[in-house]
């Protein structure tokens, strides 16, 4: 099964607040973009953000220019649903981050939390810095978040790759400086805990 067949049956069969990832605000997320682009119009590419809440949060801050990208379409029309009319105020692209069609430079700020951990070969891997490269302008901010090293191995039955600070840097190379990473313990809507390691950098 390809990757989008395999998350539209995700989304298809599992309510928002049924996976494990699901967290009713991210706040270290918010933190972090609130930072990076403290200006409203900043362009903001939420990748993975499909059924995420990170978008409504970010509407509320006044945030104007909010780009979501996603795998699944059913992901996607649950939020627009949620968000009703100020679903007309976000870009969607629904997309294979590590093929998606994205404009050079257009982004002030690149965020994902749990899509790159899934790339288990190095050519995803290459493909999505690739992208990040293309897409972000330079002087431009990347979050990224992952599994940290004492994170679970599988998630929703795929294998991930955890990482450190350093390990998940060296995926991206010297143009990114890492300004800061932290790691953070996420409660699970089953009551387990997942550690999750945040890198956010500056593209030079």
């Amino acid at each position: 099964m390809d990757a989008k067949s395999y998350w539209e049956k995700v989304y298809a069969t599992k309510a928002p607040d049924a996976v494990s990832w699901y967290r009713a605000h991210l706040e270290t997320s918010l933190a972090l973009i609130e930072r990076a682009a403290p200006d409203p119009s900043s362009s903001i590419i939420d990748v993975g953000g499909g059924e995420s809440t990170l978008v409504d949060d970010l509407l509320a801050r006044g945030y104007e220019n909010i780009t979501i990208l996603d795998v699944s379409q059913t992901a996607m029309d649950v939020t627009k649903t949620r968000l009703g009319l100020a679903a007309e105020q976000v870009h969607w692209l629904v997309a294979d981050i590590t093929e998606a069609q994205l404009e050079p430079g257009a982004y002030d700020v690149w965020h994902d939390r749990a899509v790159f951990h899934f790339l288990t070969t190095s050519e995803h891997r290459v493909a999505y810095v690739r992208q990040v490269t293309h897409a972000v302008k330079p002087g431009g901010h990347v979050i990224i978040s992952t599994f940290g090293p004492e994170g679970p191995t599988k998630c929703s039955g795929l294998d991930v790759i955890r990482y450190d600070a350093e390990s998940l840097h060296d995926q991206f190379g010297v143009r990114f400086r890492l300004v800061e990473s932290s790691k953070e313990l996420h409660r699970t809507p089953f009551g387990t805990t997942q550690q999750f390691l945040f890198c956010y950098c500056k593209v030079e």
